[in-house]
Order: structure tokens, then C-alpha cells, then sequence
């Protein structure tokens, strides 16, 4: 069941809000939702691009009155953006399915770092919504008078509320409004840099000569490696710049086929646009001799002193254009967290790290959970610091860097490992190498530099969600120790089946039928069979048998991913068909998958209920020892939701209980 269908309100106006359900069986389908790399630029870069709007500004003002240091940092800058984007081309090439942080660490690590790695980038992506909204809301704001400010924060608050619902109807539909936005700061922006530069061609060499004086000033001043720690300061301080560069290996699964091509040329765009943007305004900050003032930005002081000498209105409206476009631009940037957060989210539910509801997917085939949840955490976070980007920004990028290093870590493992039968290893390893020193010496100095601001926020916080995911994976191992147990009845109905197949068994029109819910071929079908023939004694001489796979973020990845779960839902079935015949009993099979079980079942039973109106449905339902706030919150409750439509339809359903303890498991 879907965190919305429980909350009737929000349930009536659901459809209205994301749209007609989609159809599964549509052959177009999978074409239809994916994106070609021109959209997941768009949808999955606006991140990386965004921070054009405060990370080159960061580093540049680090370097206080040796501004011309920052040729330095702007080349720095740009050689970074394309280390990481190279050594993420090699992940995506390593993970076609999608390696984000999480499955890379996992992986190639341990689960427990990969855990660690995917903590840290939820807790990024939430920031990045936060950050990304608000940031957008102070930009338009800033164009507004003074005591209009009170209302900002609830500018923000609709933002992550505008958000959330486009991406509830899908991720196209979440990226095409984004289009117009992104072309326009692209190209007002890429005009800024190139005008910038054509126009002081002349001023190249005072620049070299007046960059070479500065370091000579800085080198006497506080010596040479006094200059290097400021250089490398800057450096570490822009490193907003970086974030979003990982969101294409987390976005696999909604690219266009082929998959890896069309990431890798993501990737591309990606980091040519994101190093131009990044060293190209820094290198026009330092061509326009930019300094800060109070209530500006850099880009509006660059931009202001650029058009200053242009004729009529035309400056102006190219200053508020291109400003207008940034503002903007930062809210689209949120669109990364939305689209990328909710799939790590599902990547560790399927490992138990979280809930499993956080796989599900909604009727448009969006993760749905994660995506509310992602909004909600993003919600709280605007709320509690009053929007305010100053304190948002501090908690900022240490995560991503984090996610960074340890998928570095990883790939650098990888191809030491794999030296004697990988070609080219030694290339791919010095490329994650030298990502890997980058990013640690970056984490290093971001904990050190934002630690005392509030940077420990962020480090508790993460630490808090890994405490969390420990606790329940801790539960889930639990559980499935005191499940086992059940599950040797698998083993004893697989040694009690004939060597010789029985004969066919016929309907038996005179005597009632028994529809039994299952899951599989598993212990807790089978409990829940024979405490129906216990019970029931002969009552019974038909049996049903009805499980509907469910298509979660894990199988909705192909066509072929989908035909595996029929194939395999169907052979589950065929085998309690087969352990029924062998006993002397009539017994059928009815499948079906789908996003939503408990709905897919109900349609399952009125069917059969209408063709064989004597049929009693049961289903069986796990009973722990004690009821806790785990057992209630990641427990699967179908049976009940099932029961509670059966019965309004007039369709009688009987819950069995399997009670579960620690002697069943024992022996």
C-alpha cells in the first residue's frame, strides 16, 4: 500500500494531481518514461550547473585580496569537474544498471560502507532541495522591496510543493516545464563568458603579468606554502561546484537505451558545461576586476559592470534576464534531489537498510514514498532554518564528498584487483586515483573549515539515519531467523512428492473451493494451506492458488525484467498446483503483476469469486512474538488490506495466523 492511498483526502485528489494511471502492459512504455541525454542534462544537471551561482563565488572571495590567485583555483576548478565526471563515465561503464555511491561502495567495499555512502547522499539530496529552494526564493526576492521579504519563506515552501507534484506525474512530465529555465541561464551565461573574454583579449597579458605580482606579494608575504594553503583553501571552499556531478550513475534506470551511451553522453554535457560555467566566471570575475558589495552577488556585480556602458534598456534587460534565469535555475536544481534521492532510497530498501515500501511504485511509476519523503525532509529543513541559505550552505557538500571518496575507494580496489584481466587498468586506476586523492583532500578540509559553523550538524544527522538503517536491518535479520523455521515445510512438501507425477485431478463441482493467497513457494504459503486442510478437514476439495508479483523500482528496469517476474510468479504457483495434485486434490493457478499487490489481488478474487461464487478466500498473516514499532512499520500487511476490500465487496476472506517465536526457529 502507497503512503497516499492510506490518507483518504489526499487520496480523492490523488489522480487530479498526478495525472491517468499508466499502463504496464504498453509496449511503448519503458521508451515513453525514459530520457535521452539532451533531457537528463536537463533533469540531472541543473544541479552541477546551479552551483555556478555560489561556488565559484565562494572560492573566489576565499582568496580575499589576492584575487588573482584565482587563475590558479578557476584551472584547478575545471580539472576536477572532469576527474570526477571521468572516473563517473568508468562507473557507469562498471554499473550499467545504475552505480550510484551506494551500489559502487556496496559493492566494492562492504555493505556496511556502502550503507554509510547512501546515508550521506540522502542527507545531500534533502540539502540539495533545501538549499536549491531557497537559494531560488532569496534570488527573486532580491528583486522585490524590503517588506516583502516575510513572505519568502512561504515561496519556498510552495516550491518543494510545486516539485513534489510535478515529479508525482512522472519524470518526464517533472522535466520538460524545466526546459526553457536551463536553455535560457545556458546560454545568457555562456554570452556572459564569452563576451567577458573577446572583449578584454587585450588585457590577457596585464592579467599573466599581474597574476605572476600577486604571487610574488603572497609568496613574500606568507610564503610559498602560505600561498599553496590559500590557493588550496579557495580551492576547497567552491566545492559546491562538484555536487551533482554523481546525479547520472544514480539516474541510470531513466535514461533511454541504451543506457550506458546515452549516460556517458549525459556525462559529457555535463562536465564540459559545468567546467566552462565554473572556470570561466571566475577568469571573468578577475577580467572585470569584480569586488563584493553587500546584497549582490558576483554574477550581478559581473554582470552589472558588463552592461554598464550598453545603449538604451538593453543592459538592464539582459542583467535581469540572465539574474531572473539563475533564480530560477536554483529552484530546477532541486529537481536532481527529487530524482535522484528517491532511487537510493529504493536501492537500500531492496537491501533492507529502509522500509521496502520505499521500492514501491506508484500507478505513473514514480517512487512515490521516496518522493514525499524526500519533500517532506527538504520541508522541515526550510522550516527550521527559516530558509536561510547562510546556514544551509554550511551543512552543504561535506556529505557528497563523503559518497565521493568512498566510490572512489572503490573503484580504485576494483582495478587493482582486476590488474591481470582488466585492459586499460592501469589508466582507469590512476583516473580514480587521482579522483580519490581530490575528493579526500576536499572532505578533509570541508569537516576541518565547516566544522565549528555547524558542520556537526550534518555529521550528527548523518550519523543519526545510520543508526536508524542499522537498527533495521537488525530487525529484518531477526525476522528472517525466526522465519526460517517455517520454511523447512518447503523442504518436507519437496521430499514428500512421488517420484511418478499423480494423475490429473478434476474439478469437483459439488464441493467447495478454497483461494489461497501466497507469495511464493514458501514456508508461510504452506502454513497457511495446511492449517486450511486442519481446520477445514474435507471441506475442500478445489484449491486456488493467487500470488501477483509485485513490479517495484527493482523490476521496472525492462521489458525483459518484467517477463522474468511473470515467469517466475507463474512457477511458484505451477509448484503448489503440482504439491496438490500429488495429494489427490484439484488445484489452479491465477497470477497477475502490477505496482500495487493488494489491488491486483482483489481484482484476482472478484474474478474467480463471479466464475465460482462458493469459493472462501484465505490469506495468512505473520504473528511476532510482540508487537513493536518495527513489526508495525516494515511488516508487510496485505492480507489486511486485502480482507478489508473483499469483505466490502461481500466476498468472504479468512485471515489464518501463523504465529512465529524463537523455538520455530530452533532445530
Amino acid at each position: 500500500m502507497h503512503i497516499l492511498d492510506q490518507i483518504p483526502i489526499i487520496g480523492a485528489i490523488k489522480r487530479w494531481v498526478t495525472g491517468k494511471n499508466r499502463n504496464l502492459y504498453d509496449p511503448k512504455l519503458f521508451h515513453n518514461l525514459s530520457l535521452i541525454a539532451f533531457f537528463a542534462w536537463v533533469g540531472l544537471g541543473a544541479d552541477g550547473l546551479s552551483s555556478c551561482c555560489y561556488g565559484p563565488e565562494e572560492a573566489f572571495l576565499a582568496l580575499k585580496s589576492h584575487m588573482f590567485l584565482g587563475v590558479f583555483v578557476a584551472i584547478a576548478t575545471a580539472f576536477t569537474i572532469f576527474i570526477i565526471s571521468a572516473s563517473y563515465s568508468q562507473i557507469i561503464e562498471l554499473f550499467p544498471a545504475g552505480g550510484g555511491g551506494y551500489l559502487v561502495a556496496s559493492k566494492l567495499l562492504s555493505p556496511s560502507l556502502g550503507m554509510v555512502s547512501g546515508c550521506a547522499l540522502l542527507i545531500d539530496y534533502v540539502l540539495t532541495i533545501a538549499l536549491s529552494i531557497s537559494s531560488g526564493a532569496d534570488a527573486i526576492f532580491s528583486f522585490l522591496p524590503p517588506e516583502l521579504q516575510s513572505f519568502k519563506i512561504i515561496l519556498a515552501v510552495g516550491g518543494v510543493i510545486a516539485l513534489v507534484s510535478l515529479n508525482l506525474r512522472g519524470t518526464k512530465e517533472s522535466v520538460f516545464p524545466l526546459i526553457p529555465v536551463f536553455i535560457t541561464f545556458v546560454l545568457t551565461h555562456t554570452f556572459v563568458i564569452i563576451y567577458s573574454i573577446v572583449t578584454h583579449l587585450a588585457d590577457f597579458g596585464s592579467l599573466a603579468a599581474t597574476t605572476s605580482a600577486d604571487v610574488r606579494t603572497t609568496t613574500s608575504e606568507i610564503g610559498i606554502f602560505g600561498m599553496l594553503f590559500l590557493i588550496m583553501r579557495a580551492y576547497s571552499m567552491g566545492a559546491g561546484t562538484y555536487t551533482g556531478i554523481e546525479a547520472v550513475s544514480n539516474g541510470m534506470p531513466v535514461l533511454r537505451e541504451p543506457k550506458v551511451k546515452t549516460a556517458k553522453k549525459t556525462m559529457l554535457y555535463m562536465a564540459i558545461s559545468l567546467a566552462f560555467m565554473a572556470g570561466g566566471l571566475m577568469i571573468s570575475y578577475l577580467l572585470y576586476r569584480v569586488q563584493y558589495h553587500p546584497g549582490k552577488t558576483l554574477n550581478a556585480s559581473l554582470i552589472g559592470n558588463m552592461v554598464a556602458h550598453w545603449s538604451g534598456n538593453s543592459g538592464y534587460i539582459f542583467l535581469l534576464v540572465t539574474l531572473i534565469s539563475e533564480a530560477v535555475l536554483l529552484f530546477v536544481a532541486a529537481q536532481t534531489g527529487f530524482l535522484d534521492g528517491p532511487r537510493v532510497l529504493a536501492n537500500m530498501a531492496q537491501d533492507r537498510w529502509f522500509p521496502f515500501q520505499f521500492t514501491l511504485l506508484s500507478e505513473r511509476f514514480v517512487t512515490e514514498n521516496g518522493i514525499i519523503l524526500m519533500g517532506g525532509a527538504a520541508l522541515v529543513l526550510i522550516l527550521i532554518s527559516r530558509g536561510s541559505v547562510k546556514f544551509l550552505v554550511v551543512l552543504y557538500s561535506i556529505n557528497v564528498f563523503i559518497t565521493f571518496c568512498l566510490s572512489q575507494l572503490g573503484m580504485v580496489r576494483h582495478w587493482w584487483e582486476s590488474r591481470n584481466k582488466a585492459k586499460g587498468w592501469l589508466r582507469k586506476l590512476c583516473i580514480n586515483g587521482i579522483g580519490l586523492t581530490l575528493t579526500s583532500f576536499i572532505l578533509i578540509a570541508m569537516v576541518i573549515l565547516k566544522f565549528r559553523d555547524g558542520g556537526w550538524i550534518t555529521i550528527v544527522i548523518t550519523g543519526s539515519l545510520v543508526a536508524i538503517a542499522v537498527s533495521i536491518k537488525r530487525f529484518h535479520y531477526r525476522t528472517r531467523k525466526l522465519l526460517s523455521g517455517l520454511d523447512r515445510l518447503v523442504l518436507a512438501a519437496v521430499a514428500s512428492e512421488p517420484a511418478v507425477p499423480s494423475k490429473e485431478v478434476l474439478f469437483d463441482p459439488s464441493s467447495r473451493t478454497a483461494a489461497i493467497l501466497v507469495s511464493g513457494f514458501n514456508g508461510v504459503g504452506l502454513h497457511t494451506l495446511l492449517n486450511v486442510q486442519n481446520l477445514f478437514g474435507g471441506n475442500f476439495k478445489n484449491f486456488f492458488f493467487i500470488q501477483a508479483g509485485i513490479v517495484d523500482s527493482e523490476r521496472f528496469k525492462g521489458v525483459s525484467e518484467l517477463g522474468e517476474l511473470q515467469n517466475h510468479v507463474a512457477h511458484e504457483l505451477e509448484r503448489y498446483v503440482k504439491f496438490m495434485h500429488n495429494q489427490g486434490f484439484y488445484a489452479q493457478s491465477f497470477s497477475a503483476i502490477g505496482t500495487d499487490v493488494a489491488s491486483e489481488i482483489v481484482s484476482l478474487s472478484v474474478k474467480i469469486f463471479n466464475t465460482h461464487p462458493e469459493t472462501v478466500f484465505f490469506g495468512g498473516q505473520i504473528v511476532f512474538p510482540e508487537e513493536t514499532v518495527f513489526t508495525k512499520a516494515l511488516y508487510n500487511y496485505t492480507s489486511f488490506a486485502v480482507q478489508r476490500r473483499l469483505h466490502q465487496l461481500g466476498i468472504p476472506f479468512i485471515l489464518m495466523p501463523i504465529r512465529v517465536n524463537e523455538k520455530s526457529d530452533a532445530g
